[in-house]
């Protein structure tokens, strides 16, 4: 639990890392389903992998913009003055590629405003019969993933006292199982990316699925899954 609390090397103290409430046992343990998730996300023999990706992501978009709405009303300006995960802030990049310092709750808006226009475009996500998916749409889905992992990590680091005021805990843990386990099966998601959440995934991961073949933890499944799909 403390292993991140290492002394800077600037002579500046560090500050104290505050206790991680959402790796408390009792926290995450809970789920709204028992599920396993490791066999939800494969990939059904009879569809076709971009059909796959496009329900997914459009579903975990929801998903994820719901749970967010949930504690909206306390992500503000004022108390969160930048886009922070543990100690890591992201920026927004316009289309121009221009980086934008923006506070998180006008990062989650240009994140959802986004992604809705892109899920919702025919173009991109086509979902009459016989339309193509675009050459694109890989590294979208993939670009889409990245974004809303940041909208989920900063509800834990910054909203967990709120989800468990409002008993939705046991939501996001059982969301970000099936997210986490969903990007991991398509490498969608580089583990670079996500490694700032390892703790949290490795407790809800690893316990998620292990029962069916008792070596089910996150590591062997992700090393099968770089193997998947390796084009970037």
């Amino acid at each position: 639990l403390f292993r991140k609390s290492k002394g800077k090397p600037n002579g500046k103290k560090p500050a104290p890392e505050e206790k991680k409430l959402y790796l408390e046992p009792e926290y995450t343990k809970s789920r709204i389903t028992d599920f396993e998730f490791k066999e939800l996300v494969m990939l059904p023999r009879e569809i076709d992998l971009n059909e796959w990706l496009a329900s997914n992501t459009t579903t975990f978009f929801h998903h994820i913009n719901l749970q967010y709405s949930t504690i909206s009303e306390f992500c503000t300006g004022e108390s969160c003055q930048t886009m922070a995960v543990c100690n890591t802030q992201y920026y927004w990049y316009d289309e121009r590629g221009k980086k934008i310092k923006c506070t998180a709750p006008q990062y989650v808006d240009f994140v959802m405003s986004s992604v809705q226009k892109l899920v919702t475009d025919e173009d991109v996500f086509p979902t009459k019969y016989g339309k193509e998916f675009p050459n694109s749409f890989e590294s979208l889905v993939k670009k889409i993933c990245k974004y809303l992992f940041h909208v989920l990590a900063h509800i834990y680091s910054s909203h967990f006292k709120e989800t468990l005021a409002l008993e939705l805990h046991g939501h996001l843990n059982t969301l970000y199982t099936h997210f986490i386990l969903f990007i991991r099966e398509f490498n969608l998601v580089d583990p670079k990316e996500t490694t700032i959440m390892d703790d949290l995934t490795e407790v809800l991961c690893s316990s998620s699925g292990s029962s069916s073949n008792g070596s089910g933890n996150g590591s062997s499944n992700s090393a099968g899954a770089q193997n998947h799909v390796k084009e970037r």
